[in-house]
């Protein structure tokens, strides 16, 4: 799969995912600093799913109506790295591509999936 990794998700998550064969752009590694109205551009363009730590996301893609081609939004805390690596692949088995379209939250629990409001 297609990632735009936020720069608030740590690399060895990262590392993990290219490890397993995803394709990931990094925000961290290749434009550090972006708003993040220009970091749901950068995966609109990209044409990547956005994997986040940043709930503020929603607010731009369900009350501004932002387009973008899918957000995956991590809510487990930092110090549990192996939990977050364990729920993110799980959610990857799930869904696999149907996380394109869709507003994801990978919470220690479960998982929330919502349609996103308007089509590529």
């Amino acid at each position: 799969m297609r990632w735009l990794a936020d720069e608030c998700v740590a690399a060895p998550l990262v590392g993990f995912l290219r490890a397993h064969g995803h394709d990931v752009l990094y925000v961290a590694e290749s434009a550090a600093g972006l708003s993040d109205s220009d970091v749901i551009a950068l995966a609109l363009r990209e044409e990547r799913l956005l994997l986040t730590e940043d709930k503020d996301f929603g607010d731009l893609v369900f009350r501004r109506e932002r387009s973008i081609p899918g957000v995956v939004l991590i809510r487990i805390g930092s110090e549990a790295a192996v939990l977050k690596t364990a729920r993110l692949t799980s959610a990857i088995e799930r869904y696999g591509e149907a996380l394109f379209g869709r507003y994801t939250v990978i919470e220690e629990g479960r998982f929330r999936s919502r349609h996103l409001w308007s089509d590529i």
